[in-house]
């Protein structure tokens, strides 16, 4: 009886945190979108006005961007942890307004490489997430090591890809500065997307058991 009541107490305790945590995920989410829409937006007016097409298409896209973790409060389970959303932000401000906005590619060359191997490494780990919410807890340890490597690396890599095809999308329609460097440049950007991804992938086949 005394094991019982400890056993519910501790399951009572861990839905608690659970909810807890939840609750804490969503208010982060909350608070970093509308902050971050509110930006944009204020951006997207002064560039507007100013009539620079580029930066508030730019802009614009920010808004969108922005608001897109809004979704994850309307799912039963959000499987990101706080770490990968606050990441999500991380990149948005450095790639949109640091990187498009404030000219940091063309400032600084190192920059686009940069972030191409964080967005590597941010969507491998977005990857396991979602391993983790998809696979069974109970099943987990019954599935091969390759499994969640190739899962992994397949999540990050094709990120990379879809990014690409977005820069090449935007040069046609708008901004026709995502893509200076031509093919160079994206082979670039591919490969090291491709490396972070497969280090992230690594990682997770090793580190399977405590994920």
């Amino acid at each position: 009886m005394k094991l019982k009541n400890y056993l519910y107490s501790a399951y009572s305790k861990k839905s608690l945190f659970d909810k807890w945590g939840e609750n804490l995920k969503s208010k982060i989410i909350l608070i970093l979108s509308i902050s971050f829409i509110i930006f944009m937006l204020v951006l997207l007016l002064f560039y507007l006005i100013k009539g620079d097409s580029s930066r508030w298409q730019v802009a614009l896209g920010g808004v969108v961007a922005s608001a897109l973790p809004i979704l994850l409060l309307f799912m039963k389970v959000n499987p990101f942890p706080i770490s990968l959303i606050v990441g999500y932000y991380v990149f948005l401000f450095c790639t949109l307004f640091l990187g498009s906005i404030e000219d940091f590619y063309n400032r600084f060359k190192w920059w686009d490489a940069v972030l191409h191997f964080y967005k590597g490494i941010f969507m491998g780990f977005g990857g396991i997430s979602l391993y983790k919410l998809l696979i069974a807890t109970r099943i987990q340890a019954e599935i091969s090591k390759w499994a969640i490597f190739l899962f992994v690396l397949s999540i990050s890599v094709n990120a990379t890809v879809l990014w690409e095809m977005y820069e090449f999308l935007g040069d046609l329609t708008f901004t026709h500065t995502m893509q200076s460097g031509g093919n160079t440049d994206t082979m670039y950007d591919m490969i090291l997307g491709m490396i972070s991804g497969l280090l992230t992938a690594i990682y997770s086949m090793k580190r399977r058991e405590k994920l």
